[in-house]
């Protein structure tokens, strides 16, 4: 038994040292000696892994930028790699996580996983690297969303994404003895926005970029806002990637269902109070530019790129069913292919969700496609590409400047621009699908003609929009947003969700075609042109453009009666005369209401209809617009939302780019 005895000094006596080990040891009175006799760790104080039986060799350095920052970069060379090109890719989603996704031998099973074409890079022999960008995970520096370039007034250090990628080459072509001194940069929505920046004053070294489902405008179609609109399901993101640098801090769950989670809070403004994303930086940002001003559009990278000839060989892709980044790719398409003289600019459209391009493309949801289309770009359009720039005795295989998947007839077509509807024989002509009475919807060829004069506009049909209930954007109970499935987080695949549950709504107008007899072919961007009033001082305006399935589908009896939505999108009306500055709407009004709708190349087959929604909510994948004009709507306080009544003339029309013949 340990006795403690007390010396008449005063010090501590002890018969055990088990006894010290149990005391602070700033305890007054107890004598600095050891505790246990010390025993060597077993730990080596640096670990050499073994290289027998990799197929590839795998670095970490810390590459420095102009500035003295240093970012981690995770290099992995092939082995016995000799004059390899190098694939490279920016991101703030954690470099060490994205080249191990699984602990496997073989490169190709070690990167299967975003953001990584693990078998365009392991088959075809690339050194593959990956890089942190400042301010997140093992790099360097301070982290700010979305970067802006240097020198503007929104970014007045010298650094930005377009420097840092130009070192971070620079660096790579003088250090890996293994590379030929050819650099490709490729990657996915924010790992697909890096590459748009790495085509401003590019490296000599950097001979092609691909830019996949990039982050383009956070305001006029990507990430943030659709057309004014919040889209607050990401508020989880700005939390998690925001406030710390490694991702620490993570989104709770408080409901089953999003839908409540959202509607209890209130406005999306006090959800981000509840729950600490008022603290980011980039939130404050957000709340502090609801308008199109020139935060926004002075960083919308179309229009930095439209100002400046693209010289490094880029091939755009971009997702048909995109849930976060419909907009981008197109955008800078259509911004950048007008002043393309050298034919250096390429598209590619597939029908697949955000980032579905490295997946398996055979499916997305219920709808089949009769082969694996992903695979089908990988292997076919992809990797001939990256050969043909990247490879010093690679084949000039030729690739069509526009390769768009068609939908509803599952083919692939080799286009010369976009939109086309066909290499040759046929044109791109707008018609009209004009809302008529008893929810009928007519397609004619004619020209649209500007709405009736007041006195004659009596035909509408009207709803009552109350944001107490608004429209949910999918089926409830509705998932947090996420990609676990096994979580059951199909959030990837909301835009392909059967709109039956919509339709019956009373607070959603439904205008449907009879059964059609011909094909239909659209390829482009639809444009809403609606006629409409509200009883409040704002209002939203969704528009979706539905493919409604035969009553019964033999091979696929899910598929019967389908409500598929091929093109769709949200308008904030207090942005109808400005997307710069909000005003109040006149109440009871018929005004007109103009917008463009995501890009489509799809047929309508015989036997389908097609079926146009209106509604007023999105919910909770949109903030609730009050009804009532507010200032600023992060702010709307409880007594702001207020039902309204909602009048969509006859007038109203979605305008299609249909495809005929050539005339």
């Amino acid at each position: 038994m340990n006795k403690i005895l007390w010396a008449l000094t005063g010090a501590l006596v002890v018969s055990a040292p088990a006894v010290l080990a149990q005391l602070p040891a700033s305890t007054p009175g107890v004598a600095a000696v050891p505790l246990y006799p010390a025993l060597p760790s077993e730990t080596p104080d640096e670990f050499k892994a073994p290289l027998d039986g990799l197929d590839y060799v795998k670095r970490s350095v810390m590459i420095p930028m102009r500035d003295g920052v240093k970012l981690n970069t995770v290099i992995i060379v092939p082995r016995k790699a000799s004059h390899a090109p190098i694939l490279l890719t920016r991101t703030p989603y954690n470099a060490a996580e994205l080249t191990s996704h699984n602990e496997s031998s073989q490169m190709e099973s070690m990167l299967q996983g975003y953001d990584n074409a693990a078998d365009v890079i392991a088959e075809g022999g690339y050194i593959r690297v990956v890089q942190d960008v400042r301010g997140k995970y093992g790099s360097e520096g301070d982290y700010v969303m979305n970067r802006p370039l240097s020198g503007s007034a929104l970014n007045p250090t010298p650094v930005d994404h377009s420097t840092d990628t130009w070192d971070t080459i620079d660096w790579l072509v003088k250090n890996i003895p293994e590379t030929n001194g050819k650099v490709g940069v490729i990657g996915i929505s924010y790992d697909g926005f890096l590459p748009l920046m790495a085509l401003v004053h590019p490296h000599p070294a950097l001979k092609v970029a691909v830019p996949m489902n990039p982050m383009v405008d956070g305001w006029r179609g990507d990430d943030w806002f659709h057309n004014g609109a919040f889209r607050q399901v990401n508020l989880s993101y700005v939390l998690e990637q925001v406030v710390t640098r490694r991702n620490e801090a993570k989104w709770y769950t408080s409901h089953y269902d999003d839908y409540d989670t959202f509607i209890r809070a209130g406005s999306v403004g006090e959800l981000a109070r509840q729950r600490g994303v008022e603290q980011s930086g980039f939130w404050r940002k957000i709340v502090a530019h609801p308008s199109y001003d020139a935060f926004w559009s002075g960083q919308a990278m179309d229009k930095i790129l439209a100002q400046q000839p693209v010289t490094v060989p880029t091939m755009l892709v971009h997702s048909l069913w995109d849930a976060e980044d419909i907009y981008g790719a197109i955008a800078v398409y259509k911004a950048i292919k007008p002043h393309d003289q050298d034919n250096k600019v390429y598209l590619v459209m597939g029908p697949w969700n955000h980032g579905g391009g490295i997946g398996d493309g055979s499916h997305l949801g219920p709808l089949r496609f009769n082969s694996d289309t992903a695979l089908h770009f990988r292997q076919e359009i992809l990797r001939p590409f990256l050969d043909r720039y990247l490879k010093d005795d690679a084949p000039a295989t030729p690739i069509a400047p526009v390769t768009a998947f068609e939908t509803g007839s599952n083919k692939w077509r080799s286009l010369n621009s976009w939109p086309s509807g066909c290499v040759s024989g046929c044109a791109v002509a707008p018609a009209t699908l004009r809302l008529a009475a008893g929810g009928k919807l007519r397609l004619t060829s004619e020209a649209s003609r500007p709405a009736s004069a007041p006195a004659q506009r009596a035909a509408f049909d009207e709803y009552v929009s109350d944001p107490a209930k608004p429209v949910p954007y999918r089926a409830r109970p509705i998932a947090p947003y996420g990609y676990d499935e096994a979580k059951g987080q199909t959030w990837p695949r909301w835009l392909v969700d059967d709109q039956r549950e919509a339709s019956g709504r009373t607070d959603v107008l439904s205008y449907t075609t009879d059964v059609l007899t011909a094909p239909v072919k659209i390829s482009g961007e639809p444009v809403a042109h609606l006629l409409a009033a509200t009883s409040g001082s704002d209002a939203d305006w969704v528009v979706k453009l539905i493919d409604v399935y035969p009553d019964q589908v033999a091979a696929q009896p899910e598929m019967g009666g389908y409500q598929l939505m091929v093109s769709a999108d949200i308008f904030r009306g207090r942005y109808r005369e400005s997307l710069e500055t909000a005003k109040p709407i006149a109440a009871n009004t018929a005004l007109p209401y103009t917008f463009a709708m995501p890009t489509a190349n799809h047929v309508f087959l015989p036997g389908h209809r097609i079926m146009v929604q209106v509604q007023s909510s999105w919910f909770p994948l949109y903030d609730r617009n009050p009804q009532t004009f507010v200032p600023n709507i992060f702010y709307a306080q409880p007594g702001d939302y207020r039902k309204a009544t909602q009048r969509v003339y006859h007038d109203s029309y979605i305008e299609l780019p249909l495809v005929g013949a050539a005339r």
